[in-house]
């Protein structure tokens, strides 16, 4: 009976003695909920499970890309002061005034490259990482303490897999890594090949420039492309 008692008056303590304000509180509120992860592993159906994380995904997804979108048009027509240009440059870390080199790291990842990548990184949702870390894409880092540390790591290793605070973070981490990663190179040429010749921009093509985001190779290329044209994710994809 102690415990019960102890935790309502340790709420109490928080509530009246802080310094939040309402709208801050509801502003916690709502960012506690943002750390709750569908719990995958109750949906026994295969297609309804599959169905549920793209559902959880999506939305995310567009959101982000949206977003890109929009900051590559203020590029191009000069609509941002140049204060915010430079926090550009040094967020996709591009040699300042070389708005070429910009434009082609500011730009859309397609969605059904997300999902499948998500899905195959993920497990579907399910690795402890998603659940727990909002981490659905197999991203590490390598300050100790950025992440967790995973349970069969090499003890010559130091990498861990990184941890976010919700789903928006995640993928915005991945969508930067994917954008400025000396690894993707590739994937942004064939980015911008393709916005050059005007042609859509698809995860299926995009996929050709994932071979060093995973140990084996090309065969993560193969996975990635047979995910995407199996679940028919193409239909996702940003039309622009």
């Amino acid at each position: 009976m102690k415990n019960l008692k102890f935790k309502p008056t340790i709420l109490t303590l928080l509530l009246f003695t802080s310094p939040i304000q309402a709208d801050e509180f509801w502003g916690l509120e709502s960012w506690m909920n943002s750390l709750k992860t569908p719990d995958f592993d109750q949906i026994q159906d295969v297609n309804l499970r599959k169905q549920a994380f793209f559902k959880y995904l999506l939305p995310e997804i567009n959101k982000q890309n949206e977003e890109i979108i929009q900051l590559r048009h203020d590029i191009k027509t000069g609509e941002i002061n140049s204060f915010k240009l430079k926090d550009i440059y040094r967020y996709y870390r591009v040699k300042e005034d070389d708005i070429d080199a910009l434009l082609n790291r500011v730009d859309v990842v397609p969605a059904s490259l997300v999902l499948a990548q998500g899905a195959y990184e993920s497990n579907w949702g399910r690795s402890r990482f998603s659940k727990h870390y909002h981490n659905f894409f197999g991203l590490w880092c390598f300050k100790k303490g950025c992440g967790v540390i995973p349970l069969k790591r090499d003890k010559n290793d130091t990498h861990e897999v990184a941890k976010f605070s919700s789903l928006s973070k995640g993928l915005e981490y991945y969508l930067r890594s994917i954008n400025r990663n000396s690894a993707y190179q590739t994937l942004r040429k064939i980015r911008k090949n393709k916005r050059d010749k005007k042609l859509p921009i698809t995860g299926i093509a995009l996929a050709e420039g994932l071979e060093n985001y995973a140990e084996i190779g090309y065969e993560y290329v193969e996975t990635v492309q047979s995910i995407i044209r199996y679940n028919k994710l193409s239909e996702y994809d940003y039309k622009s």
